[in-house]
């Protein structure tokens, strides 16, 4: 597969030779480019050879660059190639229960293998077969996998897709060929968790030293869930039984492999009543982008600052903060003890009911405008109103509802302070730095 060259980078490594826009890029170092994979892969080499057709003549260039440096060329698409689609509909996919009339881009199911080796991305392998599974084998490359269950049947009814279990045999490929694993699981209650949890985590544990973690992460359920499966969420009993299973494993695995392995997600510990473990625990944060540690994180981030803050750093200063319900009774401990040492400090803290989604939505960063509206409306608010930047789209002032930042402080009439999702940039903001 040929791919169309869009510009080249200006003083990049091919910007010296005739390679225009429109000119097709055939293969690089003999090999033939499919997507950004292969053109990443195969052009790491510091002599590089690429074969570019313009008007049905082909030409090689040969290119002289710094090991695993970009050779410099643009294409249509960051992917070279279209964005893979979601063939399973999850009884507990987040998308299902969107709400409708949201911009198009939010309901795009995306299981796209690629970008789970270059953004992240958790996918769930149904989308590949053995030639994609050889091609990540030959290239070394991790990946991050949404497993929910390792029972094959169960994995089939979870994820409505008839060859979801099966697909389970890559796992084992991925651990004999050396290629680390991070994964994921929904914990639906009653459905995987559990003895099935059990199952699930003790069959990871076996692709040892490949698996790097596990998160465990609760099911989310919007109000939109006419016609779909039925589900419940998890209540305090169900979350205790979850983690003590949790930390039953991760003794386990600390003592055999050096490692905790598995993670619940903060949503277990709040819905628990339980204290966060300690920092030392969640080894570096290595599933922080699946919630876990995420609070235990920002509340050390936020002591660290305040012991270390000098009363002439401290200036006078009134603002508000909105916050999910989530996180609410945190973001008030650490406002009132800040208050409590410098009285020159005034900080509100408002907790937003998820209206839009439904109340059973608690997260801070699924706050839409519309509801901070609401809810704001003639409280006090001081002289800025502070929201954390996970509530906006990114490298964007709109929310999910297509508010913008404009929008809301036009309504509030209120200055809006966009801050970083840490306990640094918090304890800044209300102290006027």
């Amino acid at each position: 597969m040929a791919v169309e060259i869009k510009s080249v980078i200006n003083n990049s490594p091919v910007s010296k030779f005739d390679i225009k826009s429109g000119d097709i890029l055939v293969s690089v170092n003999g090999h033939q480019i499919v997507d950004v994979l292969d053109y990443m892969y195969y052009s790491a080499e510091i002599h590089t050879k690429l074969c570019i057709e313009r008007n049905g003549l082909q030409q090689t260039f040969s290119v002289t660059k710094s090991e695993y440096d970009d050779l410099g060329l643009e294409f249509e698409t960051f992917l070279m190639d279209k964005k893979q689609s979601c063939c399973n509909k999850c009884i507990f996919c987040f998308i299902d229960q969107m709400p409708p009339n949201m911009r198009e881009t939010l309901y795009f199911k995306d299981d796209d293998a690629r970008l789970s080796f270059l953004q992240g991305n958790y996918v769930t392998l149904t989308n590949l077969n053995q030639k994609d599974i050889d091609r990540i084998i030959q290239m070394k490359l991790s990946i991050n996998v949404s497993v929910h269950t390792t029972n094959p049947e169960l994995r089939c009814m979870m994820m409505n897709n008839r060859f979801a279990g099966e697909k389970l045999d890559y796992l084992k490929q991925f651990a004999n060929a050396g290629i680390s694993m991070n994964c994921q699981i929904v914990l639906c209650p009653g459905i995987n968790d559990g003895r099935e949890l059990e199952r699930t985590i003790n069959d990871l544990g076996n692709f040892m030293p490949n698996i790097q973690s596990i998160a465990v992460v609760p099911v989310g359920l919007t109000k939109y869930r006419d016609g779909l499966y039925p589900l419940k969420l998890f209540d305090k009993q169900g979350a205790i039984e979850t983690i003590d299973l949790i930390e039953k494993f991760q003794n386990e695995f600390l003592e055999k492999y050096g490692t905790r392995l598995v993670f619940p997600a903060d949503e277990f510990y709040i819905t628990a009543e339980r204290d966060f473990p300690a920092e030392e625990e969640y080894e570096d944060y290595c599933q922080y982008e699946n919630g876990v540690g995420m609070m235990r994180s920002f509340i050390n981030e936020f002591d660290s600052a305040f012991e270390n803050a000098e009363d002439n750093e401290i200036n006078e200063c009134n603002t508000s903060i909105a916050t999910g319900a989530l996180a609410y009774n945190f973001i008030c401990k650490l406002i009132e003890k800040t208050e409590k040492k410098w009285h020159n400090i005034s900080c509100k803290v408002y907790k937003i009911r998820n209206d839009f989604f439904g109340e059973t939505i608690t997260v801070t960063g699924l706050i839409t405008g519309q509801d901070l509206i609401a809810q704001l409306k003639n409280q006090k608010l001081g002289d800025t109103l502070l929201i954390t930047s996970n509530m906006l789209k990114s490298e964007s002032d709109l929310f999910l509802d297509n508010y913008s930042i404009s929008d809301v402080e036009n309504a509030l009439n209120i200055k809006i302070k966009v801050i970083d999702n840490d306990g640094f940039a918090l304890f800044d903001a209300i102290t006027g730095n």
